[in-house]
């Protein structure tokens, strides 16, 4: 099937459509019902009739947005009418999901005159935070958008006007610089003159270029005073007519810094590149097929040329969905009264700013490994880049509270962490641990220290203020792949091939003389990155070490073992990974190092286990896992984490709910506990969860993760001297900067 027939299918599949509506609050029970209708309900229907600002915390309009068409300008399909536009607007309802956590009504009105637009539109405002007015044709458009602006005190926003805006204009922001040109100097070209064209020019002014050396084109030629002394124009045309002489398209092209297209594809060629000044900026964003092709403008000219489009197969995408989701976001949690331009501002330097950053590996892979760095081919965050929200909206939200639209304060600095606990709990468990670190940063050992990867985290460290990294390995190549990366910082670097390792040699050796190493093994082993990392933590010289990326777990894990050794009251390290989900976090172990522990094992990694949790601020309850419960089942395998659960509830130092042997189901679901086994010592469902061996442990953390959902963090080690985690081979950058980040908080509690 073609792409056609396949958007029909995926548009047809039961149940049709791509939305549905979900409850947010019980309603398994008589009294639940009683709460969420009557006769509960009445109570908060009577504050809200006294003050209609609880609305926002009795419902919720505060995380509504209404997306509202006619279907009078439906992507390329033009006056489709407002049922045929009803898959685009569930289609914007999506994204704002997606990328935002943001709930949408699909509004279409049926209706041709704008009057009737505004008045059915206004009429909902007790309903929605925000109006989304999408796919209605100009010149309607900006009467329908300036009417409800007017007389709305919910934010209204046009994207196809200003969201398309507000990425051209953060793009434009980093082209110029890249070609060395600065905003208020440019001139600029733009073909077509509807909403998206008007909204895209009245930005760039706001960015700072000169609304004198703006000339744009409609499909007559150049917009001139002469054009508008004729009556040809409207008022909103008009607002760009320059007084010059009449000519079409390549005559406004001539000597241009940049061209943007909002027009029809194919009508530029590259001699019209070549007739632009140097260093040209082209942004081509007629879709599907743009006025100029990336390659042919690429290639019209020997120069640097910084193009981009509408496309998602092109470098330098141009994609609204880098900014409605986002600005929403920000405008809704300050509960603005508009969306001003000093926030569509806000959205677009928070933009540009980002693309100048490090880019996740998740996002690299999404886009099939190409390198994705700040340049002439990446001036512009990806779509899928989940710091986008992270950025724009705080930005957005500032500059509504600092304009005085907001309606409700809110503390930017912990903002980051609710937009963070929108998007998953394991970004809200790490936002507390990564806090912690930051308080009282440590130094850590990259074993790794020439891999990119490490390099990366190295400086996400540094630059968040997680730790003071140090890195292992090649002094000059570690360099060499900062310059390729264009990471600009001063790691500390440790190289084990050229610096004086004397005093790190012979510790090695009286730690492992006895066990076979001679002075000259010893001298040749700290030469190892693993070995070298492992006698610097144990010196004291670095608090903490990562190691694993470019070894298998066991290989990595041995030189630690033997040189720091698990910890004073351990006899055995074990690996734990915390898996989140929606609302619920646990943490599993062993999953990585003990193939069948004993009772006591089991007993000391539940011990460890839940003093990890601890460092995540969750209070742990721990069960002992098994195919058997509480006796049910009598035999050797059954009655080693029973004897476990006995150990450590025996245990004075172990201040946390331990029971079993009980089955995994048993553990985490709190009917069971509190019916069948109400006389567990768990009165709620386990979030600490003992495998009875390693086979069992690595299983269930993968069907977990896999199955279930859950985002896993890990693995980390517990029960070292020292803290020493090692990661999984392919793990990404965020994963390292995670355990850096674990290892940081160990290392505190130690010194505490």
């Amino acid at each position: 099937m073609g792409l056609d027939d396949d958007a029909r299918e995926y548009h047809r599949q039961d149940p049709p459509g791509k939305i549905e509506i979900s409850t947010t609050k019980p309603t398994n029970t008589q009294r639940d019902l009683s709460l969420a209708y009557s006769p509960g309900v009445a109570a908060p229907c009577s504050d809200i009739h006294e003050d209609r600002n609880l609305a926002y915390d009795y419902t919720a309009k505060g995380n509504l947005v209404g997306v509202i068409s006619n279907g009078s300008a439906v992507l390329g399909l033009g006056d489709i009418g407002a049922q045929a536009s009803k898959p685009v607007m569930e289609g914007k309802g999506v994204l704002f999901k997606r990328f935002a956590d943001i709930d949408v009504f699909d509004i279409e009105l049926d209706f041709d005159e704008p009057a009737d637009v505004i008045t059915a539109t206004k009429a909902m405002e007790p309903t929605f935070g925000g109006i989304n007015l999408e796919d209605i044709k100009a010149p309607d458009c900006f009467e329908i958008e300036e009417r409800l602006r007017e007389e709305m005190s919910i934010p209204v926003f046009h994207d196809d006007q200003h969201g398309t805006a507000i990425i051209i204009g953060a793009g434009l922001v980093n082209a110029a610089d890249i070609v060395g040109k600065d905003l208020e100097t440019l001139s600029v070209t733009i073909s077509g003159a509807g909403a998206s064209a008007i909204a895209t020019a009245e930005f760039l002014v706001s960015l700072g270029v000169d609304r004198g050396n703006i000339t744009m084109c409609d499909s007559s030629g150049i917009i001139t005073t002469d054009r508008v002394d004729a009556g040809e124009l409207n008022a909103y045309k008009a607002r760009f007519a320059q007084d010059r002489a009449e000519g079409g398209l390549a005559d406004a092209m001539e000597s241009t810094d940049v061209f943007i297209g909002l027009s029809v594809g194919g009508i530029v060629s590259p001699e019209m590149v070549r007739s632009m000044a140097e260093n040209p900026v082209i942004f081509a964003m007629a879709n599907p097929e743009p006025e100029i092709g990336y390659h042919e403008a690429k290639n019209a000219r020997d120069d640097t040329v910084v193009v981009g489009t509408g496309r998602s197969d092109y470098p330098n995408q141009v994609n609204n969905v880098l900014g409605f989701p986002f600005i929403f976001r920000g405008a809704l949690d300050v509960r603005a009264t508009e969306i001003n331009e000093e926030m569509k501002v806000a959205a677009a330097r928070a933009l540009a700013d980002l693309a100048r950053k490090d880019v996740p590996d998740a996002v690299v892979k999404a886009y099939g490994d190409q390198p994705l760095q700040f340049g002439p081919e990446y001036i512009l965050p990806k779509p899928v880049d989940p710091r986008v929200m992270f950025e724009v909206a705080p930005a957005v939200a500032q500059a509504a509270i600092e304009s005085d639209a907001a309606r409700k304060s809110i503390d930017l600095s912990t903002y980051r962490e609710e937009l963070e606990a929108r998007l998953g709990k394991s970004r809200e468990m790490m936002r507390v641990v990564l806090n912690k670190a930051k308080t009282d940063p440590k130094r850590v050992v990259l074993a790794e220290g020439t891999d990119e990867k490490m390099i990366r985290a190295a400086y996400q460290i540094t630059d968040q203020g997680i730790a003071h990294p140090i890195l292992l390995g090649d002094r000059e190549g570690i360099w060499e792949t900062m310059d390729d990366l264009g990471l600009d910082f001063d790691p500390e670097i440790v190289d084990p091939a050229s610096d004086e390792l004397d005093s790190y040699a012979e510790r090695l050796y009286e730690l492992r003389k006895r066990k076979g190493v001679t002075r000259r093994e010893a001298n040749e082993l700290v030469r190892d990155g693993n070995y070298l990392g492992s006698v610097m933590v144990e010196m004291g010289d670095a608090d903490a070490m990562l190691t694993g990326l470019m070894h298998h777990y066991p290989s990595a894990l041995r030189p630690p073992l033997q040189v720091v050794g698990t910890a004073a009251d351990a006899e055995y390290a074990a690996g734990v990974y915390m898996l989140t989900f929606k609302n619920r976090v646990i943490f599993v172990a062993d999953a990585t190092v003990n193939q069948d522990p004993g009772a006591a094992e089991l007993a000391e990694i539940g011990r460890h286990t839940g003093e990890l949790a601890r460092r995540f601020n969750v209070e742990p309850r721990a069960a002992m896992l098994s195919y058997s419960n509480f006796g049910s089942v009598d035999n050797a395998g059954t009655r080693k984490p029973r004897r476990a659960a006995e150990m450590l509830r025996e245990d004075p130092a172990v201040d946390f709910p331990v029971d079993g042997e009980m089955q995994a189901d048993t553990a985490v679901v709190e009917d069971i506990l509190e019916g069948t086994y109400d006389f567990a010592d768990l009165e709620e469902s386990a979030n600490v969860l003992i495998f009875p061996n390693l086979e069992a442990g690595n299983i269930g953390y993968k069907l977990l993760q896999r199955l279930g959902g859950a985002d896993a963090i890990g693995p980390m080690l517990v029960g070292m001297d020292k803290p020493v985690h090692v990661l999984q081979r392919g793990d990404e950058v965020k994963d390292i900067v995670n355990l850096a980040g674990v290892a940081v908080v160990d290392a505190q509690e130690r010194d505490g």
